[in-house]
């Protein structure tokens, strides 16, 4: 009998291939896919995506959806305990496992294994240490789509919001850049792949920039929460809407 697991679902491209991964190795049975959203905005949190082109995504791939939505500016600890209380529920459904499509950052893994380790839930990270070049080209290989929906204003300017993720964008990236924007350079929200049933139908909003306190006093992303930055950081979002 196949171990239950969570997967752990931004709706980007990391994710999008760990989870096509995992669906191949079949190790796993899939319990839903967990995501966490702004409450105040109903935008999944960072990416900046709308709840409804999610659940559209999540359609696509014919899989569960368990979203959490957290407080706007939800301070480290009460994010801690909102996780904890979701992965107990979990864990009482029989989860014991929990899949990630991190790369390479360590501290955030030992973040996520630390808080996991409180419930007895183990981490599993199918795409950890890759190459990320090479991770690029098999997502496009597989038939993977992407668009670009928030880019980090201290690396990229907001041309590069609301682009294809395709060999062009990866091109002008600027020197320094991670190609698969492992630091947090660019989110992407994938609308067509391998394991979806039809396309996500998606339009091109508005591009605007929003600022963030220093994620030291906040939540609102795991990325600060493992390795919050000392400035103020400011992001391009392209606000992605429903196609027809």
């Amino acid at each position: 009998m196949k171990p239950t697991a969570i997967f752990n679902w931004s709706g980007g491209k990391d994710s999008a291939l760990a989870l096509h991964r995992t669906q191949q190795q079949d190790q796993f049975h899939l319990h839903a896919l967990f995501t966490s959203l702004s409450q105040a905005h109903q935008r999944v949190t960072m990416h900046g995506v709308r709840e409804e082109l999610m659940r559209q995504q999540l359609q696509q791939l014919g899989l569960p959806w368990k979203p959490l939505f957290l407080p706007e500016g939800v301070s480290l600890p009460d994010y801690n305990q909102a996780m904890k209380t979701a992965w107990q529920d979990f864990t009482k459904a029989g989860v014991t496992h929990a899949i990630f499509g991190d790369i390479y950052l360590e501290d955030l893994r030992q973040y996520r294994e630390t808080q996991l380790a409180e419930v007895g839930v183990k981490a599993v990270f199918p795409i950890w240490q890759q190459d990320t070049t090479d991770l690029l080209e098999e997502f496009w290989r597989l038939g993977f789509k992407a668009k670009v929906v928030c880019v980090n204003g201290k690396h990229l300017d907001a041309s590069f919001a609301g682009r294809d993720l395709d060999e062009a964008f990866i091109k002008d990236l600027p020197a320094g850049i991670d190609p698969c924007g492992e630091n947090g350079e660019y989110h992407t929200f994938v609308y067509d792949g391998p394991n979806f049933k039809a396309p996500v139908p998606v339009q091109v909003g508005e591009t605007v920039f929003k600022s963030y306190a220093p994620a030291s006093q906040t939540a609102d992303d795991d990325c600060f929460v493992a390795n919050p930055p000392a400035y103020d950081t400011g992001f391009w979002f392209c606000d992605l809407l429903p196609g027809s």
